[in-house]
Order: C-alpha cells, then sequence, then structure tokens
C-alpha cells in the first residue's frame, strides 16, 4: 500500500521569488551607511571637472544632473553585498557563496507580515533540500563573466565556456531556422555551478530565538534535528587527509558520441555500463560508456571528528563524538586540537556492504558542515580589540604592567606572586632559533610546580589552559605515553593505517599542562623527554615512520615523594624524579606550605571573600585587574617581538652563570643541594630574559631583564631556605641580610661579570625597598654586618663586597 501523498507547506516558487529578489537588493546596514556618506561628498561636487561646492543651475542645464545620477546609480549598484559577491563567482574569483541568515532575516522581516513566506524557518528546518532550491535562485540571478577565459582556468570551465558559445550559435540558427533542433549534449545545472553555497545560521544575540542559533554539545543532538540547520560544540580530535570526492561522473559513449553525466549522492556508487541516449535507444545499439575524466565535477572532501568538552560530559560518562564531513571552502580549516562551533546538517546515512548485514536497519549519523566558527585562534590570528588596546596604553606607562598582568592570572587564588610571574613569562615565552644547518633551539619555557597538597596547583594549571589559545590539560596517571604522544590507527574512510595525535601533539603552538606529574609511570614519563627538550615526537610504528611536530610548552605539577614535603631528607630525595627530566624544567618551583599567623589569616580572609561575593577582592591590586580576553590580546601583541641579546648582556649572564656553578659546587653534599645547573640553567635563563623584553615591548634585553630572571630561578628556592632558616631569629635586619645574601648567591645584583662577588649597593637598595623595608633599615643593617667583618662598603660606597674565606676561583677548583 503506498503512503499518503502531503502537500508541501509552503509556496516554493514564491519562496524562489524572494530569494531572487534578495539576492538582487539586499544590502548590508555598513555598504547603506557607506553608500549615504558618498552620496553626501557626491552631493559637494567635488570631482575633476567642478571644484567648487556652489550650486550653478548651468550644472543640471547641460546634463550634468543626470551625469551624477548615473554616478550614483553605479555606486548603488556595487553596494548591494551579494550581487558583487556574485559576479566574482561569475569571473572565477571565488569559488564559496555563504548565505547569512542574519541577512535574510532582516529581508525577511522587511517584507512585512503580509508575506507570510517563512524563509529562515523553512531554511533551517530543511536545509538540505534549502541548499538546491537556493543555487537554483543563484543560476537565474548569476551576471555574466567580465572576465575572458585564459590558459590559466580550470579545465572544465574552458570546456564549458566553449559549450556554452556553440550553443549560443545553435540558438541563433535555431531562431533562423525553425527546423534545427538545439542540441541535448549540454551540462547539467549542477555541473555548471562552479561554487558550494553554505548557510550561515543566525547568531544567538539576534531577534529569532531559534534551536539552531545556540551551540548543542554532542550528548544534546537528538533524532528531532535531523534535516535540521543545527550548532554543535566539540574539540577536534581527528582530521582526515583532504582528497576529492566526486559530484557529478561524466561519460562518452563510443556508438553516438552523446555525453551521459550521473549526479552521486551518496557514499558508493555503480559506475554506469549502457549508453541511456534518445539514440542509442532508438537504434536500439547499446553503446558502451567511457568515463571522462576531464568533464567530471570533484570537490575537496575532509572528514573531521570532534569530541565533547570536558566540562559538558556527565560524571561517569564517556565523552561522545560526532562525524563532521567538510566539502569545498571548508575543507583545511580545523586543526587537531581546535575548540569550534560547526553549524552543519544533521543527517543519517545507511551502512553499505558488509556492515549493512550486520547493522541491519540501523544507520551512521554526520554533520555535513555549512560553516566553522574558531574558538581558541593562534596569537598570530588574534584581532585586536579597540578598546583593550585603548586599556592596555593607560597602564602601559606606568611601568608596572608586569606586575598588573602577573596578578591578573588567576586572581582568585591568594598569593603565589613570584609563580604568577614564572606562569605569564611561560604565556609570552621566549624566541625560537633556527640555526643555518637546521638545528633549532627552543624558546618555548617549561615549568614544574612541585608542591605540598592544597597550594591551589590545579587551580593554576586550569587558569592557564583557560587563558592559553591552545591549551591542553590532562593528569598524570590518566595518561599512557601513547595518549601523550600519538597512536597508530586504522583510518575508517580510507581504511589506511594513519596517526591520532595525542595530548602533546593536540598541544602544538600552545601549553600542555600535565597534572599529579609524579604520579605517572617511568615508561610513560620518558616520552615526554624528547618533545621538552627537540619539540618533536619520533614515531615508528606500523611501517609509519615520522616526525611530528610538538612545539609545546610542558606546565606540570607534582607532589613530593611521600605526599608532602620532609624536611630531614635533601630536596633531590622529596622531588624524586629523574635528572635528566629536571634540567629540561627551566623553572622548578618548591611551593611549601608552611604555618604563619599573618599568611594563614589572610589566606582564610581572601577564600572566605571569594565564597562570599563570587569575585577575587579588589583590595590589594588597586583595582587594575585584568580579564583572560585581555590578558591574551596582550600577549598576542607581546609575542610579536624579537629581542636579542646585546655584546655587555652576554657578558653579564656570562658571569651570572659561572657564579651559579660555583654555588652548586658549594651546596654539593648539603641538604641544600636542590638542582644541578647545567648549560640548559644557561638556556633558561635567556628565555626567561626574552620573555620579560617582549613584555616590555622591547627588541633588546637589558641587564635588568636578566636579573629578574635569576630572581626568579632563586626564589623558586626560597620556600626551603626559608624553612630551614625559620628557627632562628626573624628580625627585620636578618630578613634584609637573607636577602642581599640571596643576591649575592644569584647574581641578581653582582656589578661586571660577577667573578670578584660584588655587589651594587644602588640595586639592592632597589629590591630591598620592594620588599616593604625602607632606606633607613637598610643603612643600619649594611652598618651592623660591616662592624661584624660580613662585608665591606668599597668604590666610595656604592658596591658591597662580601668577605669570605675559600671563595676564590682558586680555591674553588682545587
Amino acid at each position: 500500500m503506498a503512503l499518503l501523498q502531503y502537500r508541501a507547506p509552503v509556496d516554493y516558487e514564491a519562496q524562489q521569488e524572494a530569494f531572487r529578489e534578495f539576492l538582487e537588493n539586499f544590502k548590508s546596514s555598513e555598504s547603506a551607511s557607506e553608500e549615504t556618506a558618498a552620496d553626501a561628498i557626491n552631493g559637494l561636487h567635488i570631482d575633476g571637472d567642478g571644484t567648487s561646492d556652489e550650486y550653478d543651475f548651468m550644472d543640471d542645464a547641460e546634463n550634468g544632473g543626470a551625469a551624477r545620477s548615473g554616478r550614483n546609480d553605479r555606486g548603488h549598484r556595487d553596494k548591494r553585498k551579494y550581487i558583487s559577491l556574485l559576479q566574482d563567482i561569475a569571473d572565477r574569483v571565488k569559488s564559496n557563496i555563504l548565505i547569512e541568515l542574519d541577512d535574510l532575516d532582516l529581508y525577511e522581516r522587511s517584507l512585512g507580515d503580509e508575506q507570510n513566506l517563512k524563509l529562515v524557518e523553512s531554511i533551517t528546518n530543511n536545509t538540505k533540500h534549502y541548499v538546491d532550491l537556493f543555487a537554483e535562485a543563484v543560476d537565474k540571478v548569476m551576471p555574466k563573466e567580465s572576465r575572458e577565459i585564459s590558459f590559466k582556468d580550470d579545465v572544465l570551465d574552458v570546456i564549458m565556456s566553449q559549450r556554452e558559445k556553440r550553443n549560443q550559435t545553435m540558438s541563433q540558427a535555431m531562431e533562423a531556422d525553425l527546423d534545427t533542433v538545439l542540441p541535448l549534449s549540454t551540462f547539467p545545472p549542477e555541473l555548471t555551478r562552479r561554487y558550494t553555497l553554505n548557510f550561515k545560521p543566525l547568531t544567538p544575540s539576534g531577534s529569532s530565538n531559534d534551536r539552531s542559533a545556540k551551540a548543542l554539545a554532542v550528548r544534546n543532538v537528538k533524532g528531532e534535528h535531523l534535516g535540521h540547520l543545527i550548532t554543535v560544540r566539540g574539540i577536534t580530535t581527528r582530521v582526515s587527509d583532504v582528497k576529492p570526492a566526486i559530484s557529478i561522473h561524466a561519460y562518452t559513449c563510443d556508438r553516438c558520441g552523446c555525453e551521459v553525466f550521473q549526479p552521486v549522492t551518496t557514499k558508493q556508487f555503480t559506475p554506469m555500463q549502457v549508453c541511456t541516449s534518445s539514440e542509442c535507444q532508438k537504434n536500439d545499439s547499446k553503446g558502451q560508456l567511457f568515463p571522462s575524466t576531464r568533464a567530471s565535477k570533484f570537490l575537496p572532501f575532509q572528514e573531521v571528528k570532534i569530541q565533547e568538552m570536558a566540562d559538558q560530559v556527565p560524571v561517569g560518562h564517556i565523552p561522545r563524538t560526532l562525524t563532521i564531513h567538510c566539502h569545498g571552502a571548508l575543507t583545511r580549516q580545523i586543526n587537531p586540537g581546535d575548540v569550534v562551533d560547526v553549524a552543519g546538517i544533521f543527517l543519517p546515512t545507511p551502512y553499505t556492504g558488509f556492515r549493512a548485514i550486520r547493522a541491519g536497519l540501523l544507520t551512521d549519523t554526520y554533520l555535513e558542515a555549512q560553516h566553522i566558527t574558531q574558538h581558541k585562534k593562534a596569537y598570530q590570528d588574534l584581532l585586536m580589540d579597540a578598546r583593550t588596546l585603548r586599556r592596555i596604553d593607560q597602564y602601559k606607562a606606568s611601568g608596572h604592567m608586569y606586575e598588573y598582568l602577573s596578578r591578573s592570572i588567576a586572581p582568585e587564588i591568594f598569593g603565589h606572586l613570584d609563580v604568577k610571574k614564572a606562569l605569564l613569562l611561560l604565556l609570552i615565552g621566549g624566541v625560537t632559533k633556527e640555526m643555518g644547518d637546521g638545528m633549532r633551539i627552543r624558546g618555548d619555557i617549561n615549568i614544574c610546580l612541585m608542591g605540598d597538597p592544597g597550594v591551589a596547583k590545579s587551580q593554576l594549571l586550569k587558569y592557564i589552559t583557560k587563558v592559553a589559545p591552545r591549551g591542553v590539560y590532562t593528569t598524570g596517571r590518566g595518561s599512557s605515553g601513547v595518549g601523550l604522544t600519538a597512536a597508530v590507527m586504522r583510518d575508517p574512510v580510507t581504511d589506511e593505517m594513519v596517526l591520532e595525535g595525542g595530548a602533546l601533539v593536540l598541544a602544538d603552538n600552545g601549553i600542555c599542562c600535565i597534572d599529579e606529574f609524579d604520579k605517572m609511570d617511568d615508561g610513560d614519563r620518558t616520552a615526554i623527554h624528547e618533545v621538552m627538550e627537540q619539540q618533536t615526537i619520533s614515531i615508528s610504528k606500523a611501517g609509519i615512520t615520522t616526525t611530528l611536530n610538538a612545539r609545546t610548552s610542558i606546565l606540570a605539577a607534582a607532589n613530593p615523594l611521600y605526599g608532602r614535603y620532609n624536611p630531614r631528607i635533601s630536596p633531590v630525595e622529596n622531588i624524586n624524579l629523574p635528572a635528566a627530566l629536571l634540567s629540561r624544567f627551566d623553572v622548578l618551583f618548591l611551593i611549601l606550605d608552611t604555618p604563619s599567623r599573618d599568611t594563614d589569616e589572610q589566606l582564610a580572609n581572601h577564600v572566605a571573600y571569594v565564597h562570599m561575593h563570587n569575585r577575587h577582592p579588589e583590595a590589594d591590586t588597586n583595582g587594575v585587574v585584568f580579564t583572560p580576553h585581555e590578558v591574551r590580546q596582550y600577549i598576542a601583541q607581546a609575542r610579536s617581538y624579537r629581542p636579542n641579546v646585546p655584546k655587555s648582556v652576554s657578558d653579564y649572564m656570562v658571569g651570572a652563570y659561572v657564579r651559579m656553578r660555583q654555588q652548586q659546587k658549594r651546596d654539593e653534599g648539603s641538604k641544600r643541594h636542590f638542582t644541578h645547573t647545567s648549560p640548559r640553567t644557561l638556556l633558561g635563563i635567556l628565555r626567561l630574559s626574552q620573555a620579560l623584553a617582549r613584555l616590555r615591548f622591547s627588541d633588546q634585553v637589558v641587564t635588568e631583564d636578566v636579573d629578574e630572571a635569576l630572581r626568579l630561578v632563586e626564589v623558586s628556592k626560597a620556600s626551603l631556605y626559608n624553612d630551614s632558616r625559620s628557627q632562628g631569629d626573624q628580625s627585620n635586619s636578618t630578613k634584609i641580610y637573607n636577602l642581599i645574601r640571596g643576591m649575592r648567591d644569584s647574581g641578581a645584583a653582582a656589578v661586571g661579570d660577577g667573578s670578584r662577588g660584588e655587589l651594587s649597593i644602588r640595586k639592592i637598595s632597589e629590591r630591598v625597598i620592594a620588599k616593604g623595608f625602607t632606606q633607613d633599615q637598610l643603612e643600619q643593617v649594611i652598618g651592623e654586618y660591616e662592624l661584624l667583618d660580613i662585608w665591606q662598603r668599597a668604590a666610595n660606597g656604592t658596591r658591597l663586597v662580601f668577605i669570605e674565606a675559600g671563595d676564590t676561583d682558586d680555591e674553588m677548583n682545587m
């Protein structure tokens, strides 16, 4: 029994007429405002003929007004949005037509309520059918080409141009002689459309409350969305290669010479064998068909898989995936690791072949992409916001942007100012150098946060993932070596062995945050050794031998060996990470949770304030806190600079490195021995210095940048030293002495190359005052310890020289 027929609830002819009028007459608001301004300028008569803006009635008498009106008409015609786009299509300049439903909605509302055509609603609910209907309207409105065919054009364009000229000749002959019949060997409209047509959905801020305007999670895509235009949000996990997919298959008959065209709408099709032309059927010749590749139409095709975002997955569930098919201009727009909103048509596709036998009545589903919106763009692709730039320029002159930006990183978390400064430099990064022989020196900064539980390490990692334009968050226990690097899988489309990138590949040109770093298995942890220094991943599996790029910064968080830091054993035993891995971190922060009345009270007040008001307190930050979007914009601007190191700063850095090696030799065998100082340490200081120069929008590194980099490296061990010194006196004199002693160990205030152990009193004064002490307290401390023969002043009181036995280079090298 046949199913009942149901008449279409819409008038297709009226809708097509409306589509044609929309394409011919629609002008965007920007175009209308530009035209109004152009009319106002033309009204001033400022042109080559008459430069006077005074009215002269003789201008109208001599056809000047008609010329001006012609000029205005021409400007009016050029301002129409879609007509100019179709002209580019006809001239083969562009190959994609993007119809914005916001424009169509605006046009439909301008028609009034008497014409209830439901254009936008019909397109949203039956998108696949309306792509063809809109294409027919485009074919009728398509203007004539204004550019001649040349040898640089596509082969099919040349064939179509020749066919069109022949058809015009035949039509003229038919008009002259009515007995002549126009040949049927013309191209079908699907083949003559040298463009792809896509719809851009309504924006969520529009007047319509349509469901397609809101981005859905993958698990919220239901059967009711079949055939509709919907928007799905997710993270890209796999992107296939771009391959040609046949759209129209052309054949040539060996008997009658006719051309036969077969449209292909499914995944698989059976090629035609017998000619279906009227001549062969009349003669019953059954001519054989031969494929004609040059007359066929191919479209670029790419398959993409997106996965649910982590915050969209319910507790205890596995993230769901959705297959996306991209055609034409939408290919090569998505890379693995991108967070995207994909607007497309949700369609079913039946299983074929042996899978159909096993699946029975089941079908698979996919999303045919219509429009792609990137959420996190690369730094170089970010569009600068004028309001953000004005706010940055407002505070840039104050010279405190380093403090403001570091406090803007996770402002809800109390303290950890030096850690936040290091994380800010991690986001900015150093300069990657490429040598002439192909050797590459990384510019990305790697940081490890080692500390007691409850010091907000994971929250800092989550915030960095949010700020970075490309950030991947993973945990050590939940990641395997293959999950971090790459896995070899079989591509379901081409049935080939392909590589599926892991977390480090997805974070290429971004930041990979690894929590619970100490919980990783040793075999899995060695997978990131090559990534941290060479920034590549070498794969040799299943006949695939290749090298993948993993140009990413590693931000790791770990707990000490026994859960909490044990002060009775050395730091090396507490950290319990191999030296080969520790040397690859530029900065290793040791954050200890030591009880202190003042600090604990401030921390408790801060936490209580955040819970009461759902925001961070602004009293301590002077009200200057930048949003993550503003921080990202500032970093994008800072990363455009490539600072170099002058000779004087290079010598200063060499002296600081020599002192650090000497200090390491003194600390060997003691409980103060923290990490091994190697040439990688020098490169780490260089990268931090370049990041500080970028932060200042400077093309040159200065000694103050090196001092701050040395201070960050030294302050990363401050918790360890403060813990060992906390048993003694904690007066202001002792604190200032410990500060000066720390400057001597790190070389932050050294004079010259620092080999003689001399410190600049001016630099000491700047750092001591920055810590909250006064100049009088500093002078008193210098005088007290000068009487104790700890140090003495030199060079007319501008330098401070420590007096210690066995501190010369000769004795150190014995």
